[in-house]
């Protein structure tokens, strides 16, 4: 499978909360794979944040603070690429992951942080569940990158790094490069 360019949208912000769970969802974006990630109606401490890790741990991660998430989506669906929402209501993980995976497209995975407008669905090409039970968006995102690459973001290396970790059995062990 080709590595295919993946957006990350984050819809809706909750003051407090969710500063950190979107610093987190960045975080995770980058970790996991994904290219850039696009911060709507959020502080930009959440995007410094992200920004600061992609500089000491490497990569060419994107953030952006954005105005119109309508926008975003347009522009990714102008390009020919695949929109997913990540919503407890979509359909299995399990049931869609390969399908989505041949199309071999571009993606931009829209996460939201509370109720999302219905027009989120209907623009979206899958609406994906990852389990439908009530759990945290960061952790679908994980999931879904993961189930994605089929594990194999977990062995990548991020260019321009100046800190890596060494795997130990017991103790921390960070070196800077």
């Amino acid at each position: 499978m080709k590595k295919s360019r993946i957006g990350v949208l984050r819809l809706g912000y909750r003051l407090v909360r969710d500063d950190r769970i979107t610093t987190h969802l960045g975080l995770v974006a980058r970790a996991f794979g994904a290219d850039i990630i696009y911060l709507y109606d959020c502080d930009k401490s959440v995007k410094e944040s992200i920004d600061k890790v992609t500089k000491r741990w490497g990569g060419s991660f994107e953030s952006l603070i954005v105005d119109r998430w309508r926008d975003v989506i347009r522009e990714w669906k102008d390009k020919g690429s695949l929109i997913i929402h990540l919503t407890m209501y979509g359909l299995p993980l399990q049931d869609v992951i390969d399908t989505i995976k041949n199309f071999e497209k571009d993606l931009l995975i829209i996460v939201g942080a509370e109720k999302v407008q219905k027009e989120v669905y209907m623009l979206s090409d899958y609406n994906v569940a990852i389990g439908n039970q009530p759990h945290s968006e960061v952790a679908a995102l994980a999931l879904f990158l993961d189930r994605y690459f089929e594990g194999k973001e977990l062995n990548r290396e991020f260019e321009g790094a100046k800190l890596k970790i060494i795997p130990q059995l017991k103790g921390k062990k960070v070196i800077r490069l």
